[in-house]
């Protein structure tokens, strides 16, 4: 996997730089299947198909804690602004951790996010354009 890469994804994510499927591009490009957003331990986990992984903090400061419950509708309006308005990536962050949401697994060639909570609450969410 391209580190390099994987690096300049992060901060462009945090940074809100560039959007969600420009992100997504870049990683498939370092060679990314798959990532695990841990907002307990603020970490990114990103994983290639042959077991090769990169973990990145999330070195963003004044986060509340995660919500004991999740509320899959406040994470649907959550992403559906992401979607249609450029929501940044902190402030999607916020939201979700509000609304109980513990971490998320991003898969790239399943075009599709995973959401889940502290009690093994979960929403999947297709990539917009995704053949399901």
């Amino acid at each position: 996997m391209n580190t390099d890469l994987i690096t300049a994804a992060t901060h462009a994510t945090i940074h809100a730089e560039k959007p969600f499927p420009q992100i997504v591009g870049m990683l498939i490009e370092a060679g990314v299947e798959f990532y695990h957003v841990d907002y307990l331990a603020l970490q990114k986990t990103f994983y290639s198909g042959a077991g090769v992984f990169v973990s990145t903090p999330i070195p963003l400061e004044g986060l509340p804690s995660v919500a004991a419950d999740f509320d899959a509708e406040a994470l649907r309006a959550n992403i559906l602004d992401s979607q249609q308005n450029g929501q940044s990536w902190r402030d999607f962050t916020l939201r979700a951790m509000r609304g109980g949401v513990q971490g998320y697994f991003a898969f790239l060639r399943g075009q599709r996010v995973t959401y889940f909570g502290r009690q093994g609450d979960q929403h999947t969410e297709w990539f917009p354009g995704a053949k399901t």
